[in-house]
């Protein structure tokens, strides 16, 4: 299976890189996975809706070229559905067994994802009702899909 996440915004911390580079190299006898990054838009501190939306525009036009029509799309937003660890694993398991060898999981801007994203995804992926900073969103979901494939794998796992 191949994997992308897509992200806007480059990482800057480097706790969060290492961290990164940490479930990459785990993920590698699992899966091929890519973290591809898009630029983020500079977002005026007191943006009017209209300009915001304008700026998620712009992201949206970056991520969405860089999708291929046979990706499958999850995006990550806070009204997406949510699942536990095991049913994410099998969610990812059921994707693979139905030919779905292209997963792409999209992380927004710090004002999130523009609606034309929202509408590409094949899935629309929620980790809480909480905000988190985009950065850490990539760890949080590497560490996921690093725990999924363990549970796949009938391996043991942190509960």
């Amino acid at each position: 299976m191949n994997i992308t996440i897509l992200a806007v915004g480059k990482i800057k911390e480097s706790f969060y890189r290492e961290a990164l580079a940490e479930y990459q190299k785990r993920l590698s006898r699992y899966c091929r996975l890519e973290i591809v990054e898009v630029a983020d838009e500079p977002a005026p501190e007191k943006a009017s809706p209209a300009q915001e939306d304008a700026i998620r525009e712009k992201e949206a036009q970056r991520i969405l070229k860089r999708l291929r029509d046979n990706s499958f799309v999850i995006t990550l937003e806070i009204a997406g559905k949510k699942y536990d660890s095991e049913k994410f694993a099998k969610k990812l398991e059921n994707l693979a067994l139905s030919g779905k060898s292209q997963l792409v999981f999209i992380i927004g801007g710090s004002l999130g994802l523009h609606s034309s994203v929202s509408a590409r995804a094949d899935l629309s992926l929620s980790f809480s009702d909480m905000t988190f900073p985009h950065q850490l969103m990539r760890v949080i979901l590497t560490e996921q899909i690093y725990r999924a494939f363990r549970i796949i794998s009938g391996e043991p796992y942190h509960k």
